[in-house]
């Protein structure tokens, strides 16, 4: 296909060729954007319960938000190994792998979105009390989960699609099938609980019908592509050796994300204990340094696409200047973001949360904490995709799984426990999080300059054969 033609498709960055820098800005703005899209998703479902239904039905909706993300985690990161998959190979100029790929990634993604509808029906309400969730709003959780989990195979579609897109460089449209979800979230957000005041039972069917939509747009584009990512209903088939691939990479992406997850539902629990205000001060602050955390996981998805094709094209030099790249812009924007919200951080928790200073302290507490450390996790999240890209995704999953995992736990119930009665119980609990992001962060540095030495030695020994010497 012609460099014009793909241009026109979306496919215009060219990362294996030329200046870095402003490639990689332009390519991860777009997917800082649509994740910022995303997360207005559940800051609508948030904004509209707590200015129309009070602060029982903020914490509940964010009572879910630790269990949501511990199951979906999993089975999103196997989307990552479609994105290295099909970057890696766009950058060896395999269309072949490229077409595979895609035709075997859709049929997974509905599987995948399967899987997580099943879970939340059968273990949603149980593990809400395992979490210890109180009283006066586990029905309501329970409730929102149940319809949320209606739309997890589209929200898996779009995932999945949109990871394809971005690693033939197309982060664009991605963007624009979610902005126009994410009106229809805002709009049947309003019509559900103000009209119809069905509470937290109306925001969850308003996000799944959204995802709904943002789906089908992307699985669309992929039909209408000419090049080798176009997507064809008849060649839909299961290959084995893609699914071999995507889920060696994917699946320890998807464990280490759940991870994440599992120090959270534990954190979560402990957060319980302060009582509802708590729960609903940290729902609040939590959606507030998500948008943070955003442009650090834009800049992942960056190194992951970006490394990905340059490995693919044997180009070792390339790698290293997109990995320090990555690593200067998360911590300058994070740094940036992290600050201001902190500044703004009583007007902006105000948004959600109306009727309880109490919930604001936490809030407040929370932010300082956890988002002003953020950028720390930012260069943890370039050098784990910059790992995956090069085809060593169990070790930063490994090292998640001891700095963000085992570390936490252990700090709830051996630091945190013991000292539960003091004045300054809920900051002990929530500096677990600056504290192991800093040793993820040294650990996996220490692992990348091992394998990009070793990398490094791959690509010389075979352009010397290629060039014949």
């Amino acid at each position: 296909m012609s460099a014009s033609a793909l241009k026109k498709q979306g496919a215009a960055i060219d990362m294996c060729n030329g200046p870095l820098f402003g490639k990689i800005l332009i390519f991860a703005i777009p997917i800082f954007l649509t994740g910022c899209l995303q997360l207005l998703f559940n800051t609508a479902d948030l904004m509209v319960i707590g200015r129309f239904a009070g602060s029982r039905s903020v914490a509940a909706v964010g009572a879910t938000s630790a269990l949501c993300h511990l199951i979906t985690n999993l089975f999103l990161g196997v989307s990552s190994g479609v994105s290295v998959m099909v970057a890696t190979a766009t950058g060896a100029k395999n269309d072949e792998t490229v077409r595979r790929t895609v035709h075997t990634a859709l049929p997974l993604s509905v599987i995948c979105g399967g899987i997580v509808n099943i879970l939340f029906l059968l273990f949603a309400e149980p593990m809400l009390h395992i979490m210890g969730t109180p009283d006066d709003i586990i029905d309501l959780a329970a409730l929102y989960i149940k319809i949320y989990s209606c739309g997890m195979i589209p929200t898996m579609i779009y995932n999945f699609s949109a990871g394809i897109l971005r690693a033939v460089g197309d982060t664009r449209r991605p963007l624009m099938f979610l902005s126009l979800a994410g009106v229809i979230n805002v709009l049947l957000n309003l019509i559900f609980v103000m009209f119809f005041k069905m509470d937290v039972a109306g925001v969850a069917l308003a996000t799944a019908v959204s995802q709904t939509v943002s789906a089908v747009l992307a699985v669309r584009e992929l039909m209408r592509r000419k090049d080798a990512c176009g997507f064809h209903l008849r060649k839909v088939r299961l290959y084995g050796e893609q699914i071999k691939s995507i889920l060696k990479i994917g699946v320890p992406a998807g464990v280490q994300s759940s991870l994440f997850s599992v120090s959270n539902v534990i954190i979560h629990s402990s957060i319980n204990s302060f009582g509802s205000a708590a729960v609903a001060g940290n729902a609040a602050a939590n959606n507030i340094d998500s948008f943070i955390w955003l442009s650090a996981d834009a800049l992942q998805q960056t190194t992951l696409t970006f490394v990905g094709q340059n490995a693919g094209a044997g180009k070792p030099d390339r790698v290293k200047r997109t990995v320090k790249l990555c690593i200067l812009s998360t911590v300058l924007l994070v740094l940036f973001l992290g600050s201001a919200a902190n500044i703004f951080s009583e007007t902006l928790l105000s948004l959600f949360i109306t009727d309880s200073p109490a919930a604001i302290k936490y809030g407040k507490s929370r932010l300082l904490l956890v988002a002003g450390f953020y950028f720390m996790g930012g260069v943890m999240n370039v050098l784990s995709g910059a790992l995956r890209s090069l085809g060593h995704s169990v070790k930063p999953m490994l090292v998640t799984l001891f700095a963000n995992c085992i570390f936490r736990i252990i700090w709830v119930f051996w630091v945190f426990k013991p000292l539960r009665a003091s004045e300054y119980a809920w900051e002990i609990l929530f500096s677990a999080y600056p504290i192991s992001f800093v040793l993820a962060s040294i650990v996996n540095l220490c692992i990348f300059m091992y394998v990009i030495k070793k990398f490094t030695r791959k690509a010389s020994s075979l352009s010397s054969l290629q060039n014949g010497i």
